[in-house]
């Protein structure tokens, strides 16, 4: 009698072991996205955001660059989802502006260093390390970054021709 109680809590072991780790895939899947969210980003997808807010240029307005000649937070009242990505503007008329001319206001490489564009390399930026040059914006790692790529014009067409080939191997 106690061989077949042990052979029952056995194969009741056995059925909720195999049970947990059948189930542990679907428990293992990230939570959804809040709604109104962008999706995540896909493998060359081109502006760099950050994959947890879905936030374009950490939440600087791209607008007041050009505006203000400054870096300036933007604020969450004045949001507007482009190209799956969300972008933060200081002011209802800064949104607009953008809304009307992308291509003027977005970061030249797709927010990512221009010198380690150059290099070949997609390498992530400070928003509040930037240049405009022609009436584009461009970001930067460091000081030094921008310090050299401005004063040095041969990187600007370098950064140009590397910049299709860099944009493909954008993975995130």
């Amino acid at each position: 009698m106690k061989a077949v109680k042990w052979q029952r809590w056995i194969s009741i072991a056995v059925g909720v072991l195999a049970l947990a780790i059948a189930v542990q895939p679907v428990l293992a899947q990230p939570a959804a996205l809040p709604d109104g969210l962008p999706e995540l980003p896909a493998i060359g997808e081109e502006m760099q955001r950050d994959i947890r807010s879905g936030l374009a240029m950490r939440g600087y307005d791209p607008v007041a660059y050009q505006a203000e000649g400054r870096a300036v937070s933007g604020r969450p009242d004045y949001e507007l989802v482009y190209e799956g990505a969300v972008w933060r503007f200081s002011t209802a008329s800064n949104r607009e502006a953008f809304r009307d001319s992308p291509d003027t206001y977005e970061p030249a490489f797709a927010g990512f260093d221009p010198l380690a564009v150059a290099d070949g390399r997609a390498v992530e930026t400070d928003p509040r390390r930037f240049v405009i040059i022609d009436s584009r914006l461009f970001l930067f790692r460091s000081d030094e970054n921008r310090r050299r790529f401005t004063q040095e014009i041969s990187l600007r067409q370098l950064a140009e021709s590397n910049w299709q080939r860099v944009s493909q191997q954008i993975a995130r």
